[in-house]
């Protein structure tokens, strides 16, 4: 590696000289508000009579001279591009105004010095040689006159125009000047003998900040030669981009995918800031052959991936609305789960009817969740791992028994406990897709025409009971049912429905609602005020009544599995954050971790636990609260500890609390490690 100081303008006219856009950078992103600080700092030291220099970074290039035979010296840029690519728009911005204010000089000066090699191929005639998304737009500002258009968008367009806009014959003088005292710290890699990854790596921990998808691109692509990059980049990595991303948003979602397939096959959820080095400890260097073994199952799985995020490209009508439904609930952690699932049924290891049940339970299993308030952390453990349940000869039967298996707070709820729950959430404040979901299920359920409230802006969500409701309520009503529905059940499914007359209904008694003219629940077609058109009055029993006739078609809508589980887990042993007061009471046994631990105390559950995190992450004692809550130390006579109890040979902890105190600093450990799940307990049989 050589490092030099050098100016812009020397490292831009170097003679012969090619600099290379490797297909494995991230696409040139720079924006207006870049270009205009770029070009202010230009300005700034080209009017200055007493700066002779400007500093403006770097830029880290490898020799490529080995993997091709022209005259033309290659640099493939890995550090730069965004600063190389947009002073290249600034040559190209003078180069045009030289040639509108007729300086002959000047447009040859600019265009052989720093914009093309006069006498090179035409494949090596422009000097930045960008990726081919962008190579299309630079020749075209190359050569382009004012009648021509182009006709895609372009960062590299939109800023040039800027830079057009701004640069005129009054300052074109100053930003010559300025130009010419451009500084950059030259940094010369030679392939074979320096390690770019690990150069890259070292330049993004100081500030390049690229995505974890970014990073993993040019961990696969940096150490291949230009030709074999070309071929991984279309053959894989390309698909994967095109694929892995938000076709509404146009987000990437290069690093959620490959962190979802890494849960898959690892069956463990990758911190999102680690998906790249749990990238390269999955998958290290290779041979060209074993990388494009790994790229082609990677790349089986995101043609699945790509319908999860984006529904609309699932051509079956029938599948593309159960995926609707996931994407409305933002359920991402069961993807890992559901793209091998996927995948079962593109390979027809799974028939239609099989896939679109599956994904039916998944809907009413996390629904339940939902609504019942259950933790969604839990969630990410469940499914990191599930697809290890599926039995093949027994598909859905596999996948139904499996989650009706789980335990505490990973359940799935039972009916009784789901109507409890929904009869009193409030759904009207919960998020507006969630919202949207619940009603059109509802009221789409083995409807021949459905109706879809968010594409339709006619049809809103009506309060039978009003928000604010007229005077008259309260004299139909009476004071005590007036504030028990207002306090209890205003913005619960009983007193809400569907109308496209919200404004003309507003907060008109229920009778007035009933029957206005053409915008009344008995002139609606909509099954959520069916049985609105058969009662006279709208109090808490009929409230009451309606919330059962709902419950009846939620039962079948998110239903659960009618099967029987011939293992099943002992009832008496609980999640424990499920269980009673532990107050008097002693243990049989409890799992944590999936192990049993012969306890029969509170006590020595507690310091097992402790024990045990404290050797998996330590560090966490001390930048959280439960080191301060457990009294962590390791001189317990001096911080005058109760009762010390050794942790390990260096630390003791407080053992001198009540049963109750120490389940709670265990209910407390556990959620800050997010281990919510992995603590079961059996209290013992009590004596007679």
């Amino acid at each position: 590696m050589i490092a030099t100081q050098s100016r812009v303008e020397d490292f831009l006219s170097s003679n012969k000289t090619q600099f290379i856009i490797p297909v494995y950078q991230r696409n040139y992103d720079w924006t207006v508000g870049q270009c205009k600080q770029l070009l202010d700092d230009i300005l700034e030291v080209g009017y200055s009579k007493k700066m002779n220099a400007h500093f403006i970074g770097s830029i880290v290039y490898i020799h490529d001279d080995a993997y091709t035979t022209s005259r033309i010296k290659e640099l493939t840029i890995i550090d730069g591009q965004q600063r190389l690519t947009t002073l290249t728009l600034i040559y190209l911005a003078l180069y045009r105004l030289a040639k509108e204010i007729k300086d002959e000089g000047l447009v040859n000066e600019i265009n052989e010095t720093y914009l093309i090699n006069k006498f090179a191929a035409e494949e090596e005639k422009l000097k930045l040689r960008p990726t081919e998304n962008n190579d299309r737009a630079l020749k075209f500002l190359l050569r382009s006159d004012e009648t021509e258009e182009f006709n895609d968008f372009s960062k590299l367009i939109a800023n040039f125009d800027y830079f057009k806009e701004r640069i005129n014959k009054d300052i074109y003088p100053i930003v010559l000047k300025g130009l010419s005292k451009l500084m950059f710290v030259e940094v010369s890699l030679e392939r074979g003998k320096d390690d770019p990854q690990r150069i890259f790596e070292s330049l993004n921990s100081t500030g390049l900040k690229l995505e974890e998808g970014d990073l993993i691109r040019n961990y696969i692509l940096m150490g291949l030669n230009p030709k074999d990059q070309n071929k991984i980049y279309q053959s894989y990595w390309e698909i994967i981009e095109k694929l892995a991303k938000d076709d509404i948003s146009n987000e990437s979602k290069v690093s959620d995918f490959i962190r979802d397939y890494l849960t898959l096959e690892n069956r463990s959820i990758p911190n999102k800031g680690k998906v790249y080095l749990e990238f390269k400890a999955k998958y290290p260097t290779s041979t060209l052959e074993e990388l494009e073994a790994n790229l082609l199952a990677i790349k089986s799985l995101v043609k699945h991936y790509n319908k999860l995020i984006n529904p609309k490209n699932e051509t079956d009508k029938d599948i593309r609305l159960q995926l609707e439904h996931i994407n409305r609930l933002e359920i991402n952690v069961v993807y890992p789960f559901l793209m091998k699932v996927y995948d079962d049924f593109f390979n027809k290891l799974i028939d239609k009817d099989t896939f679109i049940k599956v994904l039916d339970l998944i809907q009413s299993y996390c629904w339940r969740r939902f609504i019942v308030g259950l933790p969604t952390s839990s969630l990410n453990k469940i499914f990191m791992s599930f697809y290890k349940e599926v039995d093949s000869s027994n598909y859905l039967h596999s996948v139904q028994k499996a989650l009706l298996k789980l335990p505490g707070t990973s359940r799935f709820p039972r009916n009784k406990e789901l109507i409890d729950s929904l009869r009193i959430k409030d759904v009207y404040n919960i998020k507006s897709k969630n919202r949207t979901y619940l009603l059109e299920k509802l009221e789409n359920f083995e409807n021949r025409e459905p109706v879809m409230i968010e594409s339709n802006t006619d049809i809103t969500i009506e309060h039978i009971f009003p928000q604010n409701p007229d005077p008259k309520w309260k004299i139909e009503l009476g004071t005590d049912d007036y504030n028990y529905i207002k306090e209890n059940y205003l913005n619960t499914i009983g007193n809400l429905t569907l109308s496209g007359n919200n404004g003309k209904l507003g907060n008109k008694p229920f009778l007035d609602k009933r029957d206005l003219a053409d915008a009344g629940y008995k002139d609606s077609r909509l099954w959520l005020n069916k049985y609105l058109t058969i009662i006279d009055k709208w109090d808490k029993v009929e409230l009451e009544r309606r919330f059962d006739f709902i419950a009846e078609r939620v039962l079948k809508i998110w239903d659960i599995p009618n099967i029987t589980i011939d293992d099943k887990i002992d009832s008496n042993v609980i999640n424990i954050f499920d269980a009673e007061d532990p107050t008097f009471k002693k243990l049989e046994y409890a799992i944590f971790f999936d192990n049993k631990l012969e306890v029969n105390q509170v006590a020595k559950l507690y310091i097992e636990v402790f024990k045990q995190l404290f050797d998996l992450q330590p560090e966490t004692f001390f930048t959280t609260e439960i080191g301060v809550k457990i009294g962590l130390t390791k001189a317990p006579e001096q911080t005058k500890t109760r009762s010390p109890t050794m942790l390990n040979d260096t630390y003791y902890i407080d053992a001198g609390y009540s049963n109750k105190d120490k389940f709670d600093r265990i209910k407390l450990a556990l959620t800050t490690f997010g281990f919510e799940d992995e603590l079961m307990i059996k209290y013992a049989e009590e004596d007679n």
